[in-house]
Parts: C-alpha cells; structure tokens; sequence
C-alpha cells in the first residue's frame, strides 16, 4: 500500500467524474436552445444510473471473477468484499479506490453517445436504452479488456485508457442508434445553429482537463508512466487543435472556436488507448493525423451517407478511437510498458498490430449486437423517439417541462 499512489488515483478519480458535467456543457452548448434541458439532463441521469449500478453489480460483472474471458460474476455484489485493502488490480492503492476510479469510465462512456440522438429521443426510452448498454456492452468490454482473464488482454491488445471499452464502443453504439432513431425533423433543409459556444469551449475545457486523470491515471501509480501519459495526452490534444484550426482555415478562410475544441477532444480520442504505450514523439504524429480523419469522416457520415449523428459521436469517438487503436498498433513500444508483449508495427513486428485489429473488430462487433439487443428491448416498453408535436416544441418543454432560456421569445425552428 502506497499512500501517495493512493491520493493521486483518488484525485484522478474526482477529474474523470468531471468529464461527465463537461460533455454535458459541451454538448449543450452544441444544440439548439429548445433541447439544451435535455441534452444536459441525458448526462446528468447518466451520473446517478451508473453509479448505483456499478455499486450493485456493475463492478463485480466487469472486474469480479471471470467466465470465458467475457464477464465476470457476482462475487462482489453491492461492493461486498471491495474494501481498504489492496485488490487484485493493484499492489499499492485499495481495492476501493480501483474500483471508484473506474466507476468514473462507466459513467463517461453511456454519455458519450447521447450526443448522437439529440433532438429525437424519448428520455424514457434513453434511460432503460443506457442501463441495458451498460450491462450488454460496457461491463463486458471492459472484463475483456482490463478485467482478470479478459479475452482481450489474453491475446495481446492493449488499450491503457480506453480506447476501445470507452470511444470505440460508445462510437459506434452511437452510429448504431441514429440509424435506427432515423434524422431530425427538416433535416436536409433547416440549419442547425449552434446556440452557445462559450458552453462548448468550457465543456472542451473541463473534458481536457479531466482527461488528464483519465490517462494518467490509468497507471494506477504515482510514477513515471503516469507522467508519460499525461505527456502524450497534452501533446495529442495540442496538435490535434492546431490540426483542426489549419482545416478550417483551408476550407473556410477561418480559425473557429467550435472546431478548435473539436479538435482537442479528438486528439485526447486518439491518444487515449496508446497513453502509456508510444513514445512522446509518436503522440504528436496521432494528435496531427487525428483531426483530418474525423474531420473527413464526419464529413462522409453526414453529407455522403446522410446519417444524422447529431454532435459527432461517432465520428470524433468511434473514428478517433479506431485510429489510435491502430496507432498503438504501429508506435506502442514493451520499453514504455511491459503490458504490451511486442512493439508496433513501425518498430519491424506485427504481432501487437494484428492484436490491435482484432481487439477494434471485436469492439465493434459487441457494440452493434449489444446496441441491437438493447433496442429490441427498450420498443418492448416505449418508443424510442418523440412524436413531430414534441420534436418541433422542443425536448426540454416536453420531456422536462424547463425552459434554459424562459425569457426568450424570439423563433427556433
């Protein structure tokens, strides 16, 4: 037991809880004013639901045990038997705070794909749709990534902060569901203002911020590695910003402030899985790349294929989350982190790389069953999206009865 260890896991744990309020900000501040209520509110719910559930049986299903490198069991049910003492995962911190650490990525991740259906989905059917994402996707992946026995870890694949159990899988879980919801109201013909930007530049800040606890963090020690990682994660996310700024500038004459916090989040995306396992100079190639990759992916999503992911879920998580799985793949290195048995791709072995591959087809793979299923269930109690009255007056009068902005009178249609 190492106190030190302890107090920075327990910090790290406070920032990763404040990632949640910031993508409630961030996308807030992306949406029209009629849904800024609910928009928030999704991530809000989402703080209490994953919480209680992680307390009853998320915790024990996802870390607890093993059965066939997928789940775990019910061992630790309501948190009996996770006390002070040291746990499996960890030599020096108490299983607690292990286990109140992740708490905090099973709260980020459900939240991440409600920036995808916006404007459209029932709050009810959101609710029931988050629990049972959670049980079917979230607990699963990450047994099989970081959990004793995990299926994943057992054939090489790495991912030190979640690049696959947090944006890969809420990504394309994301793209999944807007499928299915189908698009906004007018989509071809109205434009979608963005309603506040200081919201979206502080839900960028808080984010970045948070992340720093979230990758850092992940080397579950007060040491060099998690040094690393906080490394990589500033330098991603600069390069990243600067990236996005240089796009906007070729194609529009313009810097903006909306794609310059885009970028950022998608440069933290990309390093989030490789944090702790590529060299410093390798987090600036993934942060520069990043940003021209979702950037054209959003734009293939939306214009190309004329799926309406509202706020860019999948294309800034489920696009920069496969990216820097791969790009683990090619710059990890054994040196930095011994959980990596092989180098990259660039280092002259392809193990690890091939590792890679398999543990994002796999991601993907569990996500789009796991969000079927969640599905098929939530229509067996409500429909999933609001009726064209509730769409048009708004999701926050509807589904709230609130007003973010009461003393507003003028129109937003």
């Amino acid at each position: 037991m190492n106190s030190g260890d302890t107090a920075f896991v327990i910090i790290c744990a406070a920032f990763v809880f404040l990632m949640t309020p910031g993508l409630a900000f961030f996308y807030g501040g992306l949406v029209r004013r009629k849904n800024v209520v609910n928009t928030m509110m999704a991530c809000v719910a989402i703080m209490g639901l994953s919480v209680v559930m992680w307390m009853l049986f998320g915790y024990s299903l996802a870390f607890g045990g093993n059965h066939a490198g997928i789940i775990g069991d019910f061992r630790w049910f309501g948190l009996n038997g996770v006390g002070m003492d040291v746990g499996p995962y960890s030599d020096s911190i108490p299983h607690l705070v292990f286990c109140m650490f992740q708490m905090m990525f099973a709260m980020i991740t459900p939240a991440l794909i409600t920036g995808s259906l916006v404007g459209r989905m029932k709050f009810k059917a959101l609710f029931i749709f988050i629990a049972l994402w959670s049980i079917i996707v979230y607990y699963p992946m990450a047994h099989m990534v970081w959990g004793s026995g995990g299926f994943l870890a057992s054939i090489g694949s790495v991912d030190f902060a979640g690049g696959n159990v947090v944006h890969i899988s809420s990504g394309v879980s994301a793209l999944v569901l807007a499928i299915i919801l189908g698009r906004r109201r007018g989509y071809e013909h109205t434009t979608y203002r963005i309603h506040n930007i200081p919201f979206v530049v502080l839900g960028a800040s808080l984010l970045w911020f948070g992340w720093f606890g979230f990758n850092a963090g992940s080397a579950l020690k007060a040491d060099g590695l998690a040094a690393h990682a906080f490394m990589t994660s500033a330098i991603s996310a600069a390069a990243a910003l600067l990236s996005w700024m240089a796009i906007d500038v070729i194609k529009t004459g313009k810097p903006t402030l909306v794609g310059s916090s885009t970028g950022l989040v998608v440069g933290l995306v990309a390093i989030t899985p490789g944090a702790g396992f590529v060299p410093i100079w390798a987090s600036l190639i993934i942060g520069i790349l990043v940003s021209p990759i979702c950037y054209f992916g959003v734009a293939l999503v939306k214009k190309k294929l004329k799926i309406d992911d509202a706020l860019d879920a999948f294309g800034c998580h489920g696009i920069g989350g496969i990216w820097g799985g791969i790009a683990t793949g090619l710059f990890g290195q054994s040196s930095i982190n011994s959980v990596a048995q092989w180098n990259g791709l660039v280092f002259g072995d392809f193990h690890l790389f091939a590792a890679q591959i398999i543990g994002i087809i796999v991601t993907i793979a569990v996500a789009v069953v796991g969000t079927l299923i969640c599905v098929a269930i939530v229509k067996v109690f409500t429909p999933l999206r609001v009726t064209v009255k509730e769409e048009q007056i708004g999701l926050d009068i509807t589904q709230h009865g609130e007003s973010a902005y009461p003393s507003f009178n003028g129109l937003d249609q």
